[in-house]
């Protein structure tokens, strides 16, 4: 059985009469929704649809939590706009966009990054924007019950705890935040709360104070734990999935679904722990510091939205499984055209059927051209679809563009980003320097190809046989299998090199007979010395090459090597151990107005953002220093350079003869980790 139904199942045993269930899935549009989030969405929307399939009526709830305080700036973030540290504290849907466009808030425009991409693989979502929920008063009733039962409230999450309460703890305690009016932030204390909890004082951080009315003003918010059981009875949700952390014996999950019960009278959802999702291969350009982060809609650029949800679907929740970008990428097309194959043939079995039930899309029909032959063909014509036709009607798989129209960028779009060492385009010119290594009898191999190939006159299955016998006939009669077979692996390396300039390639066969011979019989024929042609392309491109590698050159004047220091005075471990050294990421490099000197690094040292002012400018370029992790004295008093506030200093070795030079950090070590 598949797990979407044993869980349609549980649902129903707990709530057999019920009109109409609810699973829920929600997120804070604090950034981009990345793959990970998306699956609260996938998991939630399977159980949804196992339960429509047995005849229940079920609807989507998702929530944006956009009234959640904006907590960190995301690097994406940074990267685009200065100054978003000063609205940490407040709702999301108070922070600006800093993006442009017609959002109109911070919130606003990760929920447009996010919807449209639901529509693509057909999730009908009832969205709940939860600012909305809190500032018309919906909420007004349950967060004045939290309010006077706020000594229970406490008592449970006291149970969920390792450590004492303080002293006053329990009695000072409040389930509510308010944000200020005039700061917008949630940065306030309430300092008397009326014995019927409807009317409060507060003061806030900013030095704003004011009374609140709990029955009439809306500008407050619930404690996460508490809030979430609030909504569960709020909504009547049947179904919720979450990280694995909340479902952790301490962990979110256990400590609402109490609340939930003792507080509100409701028995919280059905809960299932999802694993995390994994990445593999290189993204190249589908990368936060580019701005395209891996989010479901940049998944769509390089995955067919039904295998994107088939991967869901088939996984287990509790089981991690990886997107790639690497090759695997085409091996996972390849299982899922197999499966549906078997689908659309019904010999599935009953889990891949729920599988494939949960993967299509109504109104769409997966057209299953093999992405190995876009990626490999498509490289070859540069993607041009007439030349495109042709090569798959040569070789016997006449697809046409209506069956490939989908997948054909998706191919481009990863081979160019994701992975440009797969493209595969024939040389300009002859590789002299390619032939000129081989043996003779190797030459003589590539010779004879060419002669075959220029004569002609052989079909698909005849064009194979001629290519293996060309180094069968070259080692002569009696040669073992194995010599026969390193033979063979020789001559197709050395023919790949020569017209690709790769050890491996398409498969050869079909790959020269696809291509039109004209293109690339020229490169096999070294019967005649270089042309001035050649030579002036390759001049062109060794150019080319040189003006694509060349750094820029730093003027700087190096000397002879600075005497070596005497040893300072001996300091003890506890004098050591004051100095807080950290390894931290540089996510942004800025250049100082009026600063010919330093830079600005906006680095993460693993608990969030800080900045440190640097004079390095002259030894690194800001491309030489974004993404590099570095160690900085994180415990440094704050001093104001060049204008600019910073907060720390970096680790470096300074000598006449090699300038000033940054301690950079292997890329295992994680931020924050302590040098000791």
């Amino acid at each position: 059985m598949h797990w979407s139904y044993e869980a349609a199942m549980k649902i129903i045993e707990r709530r057999p009469d019920k009109e109409e269930y609810v699973c829920a899935a929600g997120i804070s549009p604090s950034g981009s929704v990345h793959i990970g989030n998306f699956r609260d969405v996938a998991t939630s929307w399977f159980v949804v649809k196992a339960l429509r399939s047995m005849g229940k009526k079920a609807k989507m709830l998702f929530s944006w939590d956009e009234y959640d305080r904006m907590r960190k700036v995301p690097a994406n973030v940074a990267a685009v706009a200065d100054g978003f540290e000063n609205y940490i504290g407040c709702p999301y849907t108070a922070v600006p966009n800093p993006f442009g466009g017609d959002a109109a808030t911070y919130a606003e425009h990760f929920e447009r990054e996010f919807e449209p991409a639901m529509r693509s693989f057909g999730i009908d979502l009832d969205y709940r924007h939860q600012s909305e929920m809190y500032e018309s008063g919906k909420y007004t009733q349950q967060i004045i019950t939290a309010l006077r039962r706020r000594a229970d409230i406490f008592d449970i999450l006291d149970s969920f705890r390792t450590q004492e309460a303080a002293e006053g703890e329990r009695e000072a305690y409040v389930p509510v935040s308010i944000y200020c009016p005039v700061c917008h932030k949630d940065t306030t204390r309430i300092t008397h709360l009326s014995d019927d909890c409807l009317h409060a004082h507060y003061v806030c951080d900013c030095g704003h104070e004011g009374d609140f009315d709990f029955e009439h003003d809306h500008h407050c918010k619930l404690a996460w734990k508490v809030d979430w059981a609030m909504r569960w009875a709020y909504e009547g949700v049947d179904f919720e999935p979450g990280g694995k952390d909340h479902a952790a014996p301490t962990g979110s999950y256990q400590t609402s679904r109490v609340i939930s019960r003792e507080i509100f009278g409701y028995e919280a959802p059905l809960f299932v722990g999802y694993e995390f999702i994994g990445i593999k291969g290189t993204t190249g350009k589908m990368s936060s510091s580019s701005g395209l982060n891996l989010t479901p809609d940049s998944l769509l650029k390089i995955y067919d939205p039904e295998v994107i949800l088939w991967l869901y679907a088939k996984t287990e929740p509790a089981k991690a499984f990886d997107f790639c970008f690497d090759d695997g990428i085409l091996r996972q097309y390849f299982e899922f055209d197999r499966q549906y194959k078997d689908f659309v043939d019904g010999k599935s079995d009953e889990f891949m059927r729920v599988v494939f039930d949960d993967c299509l899309i109504e109104g769409r029909r997966p057209e299953t051209v093999p992405m190995s032959l876009l990626v490999q063909f498509g490289s070859i014509v540069d993607f041009n679809i007439p030349m495109l036709e042709k090569v798959f009607e040569k070789v016997g798989t006449p697809y046409k563009l209506e069956d490939f129209a989908e997948r054909l960028p998706k191919a481009k779009y990863w081979l160019e980003n994701c992975s440009p060492e797969s493209v595969n385009r024939l040389r300009a010119t002859r590789n002299f320097d390619c032939y000129s290594a081989l043996s003779e009898p190797e030459k003589k191999e590539i010779d004879k190809l060419y002669e075959v190939l220029k004569a002609g006159g052989y079909d698909l299955d005849g064009l194979q046989t001629l290519l293996y016998a060309i180094p069968k006939d070259a080692l002569g009669e009696g040669a073992d299998e194995k010599a026969l077979k390193a033979a063979q692996g020789t001559f197709f390396k050395n023919v790949y090199r020569l017209l690709i300039d790769k050890d491996r390639g398409p498969r050869l066969y079909l790959f020269l007979y696809a291509i039109e011979k004209d293109a690339y019989l020229g490169l096999l024929d070294f019967s005649h010395p270089k042309t001035e042609e050649e030579e002036a392309i390759e001049r062109a491109a060794a150019e080319e090459a040189e003006r694509a590698n060349a750094k820029p050159e730093k003027h700087i004047e190096y000397g002879e090597p600075d005497p070596v220091e005497p040893i300072k005075p001996g300091v003890t471990i506890e004098d050591f151990a004051r100095l807080d050294l950290r390894v931290a990421t540089v996510l942004k490099c800025q250049e100082i107005r009026k600063s010919h000197s330093c830079y600005k690094l906006t680095l993460d040292d693993g608990a969030g953002e800080r900045v440190i002012v640097s004079s390095i400018k002259a030894y690194y370029t800001p491309e030489e220093l974004v993404g590099k992790k570095l160690i900085v004295v994180a415990n440094l008093a704050p001093a104001r350079i060049a204008g600019v506030e910073s907060h720390g200093m970096l680790l470096a070795a300074t000598n006449s003869a090699c300038g000033c030079r940054v301690v950079f950090v292997d890329d295992a070590v994680p931020n924050g980790t302590m040098v000791k």
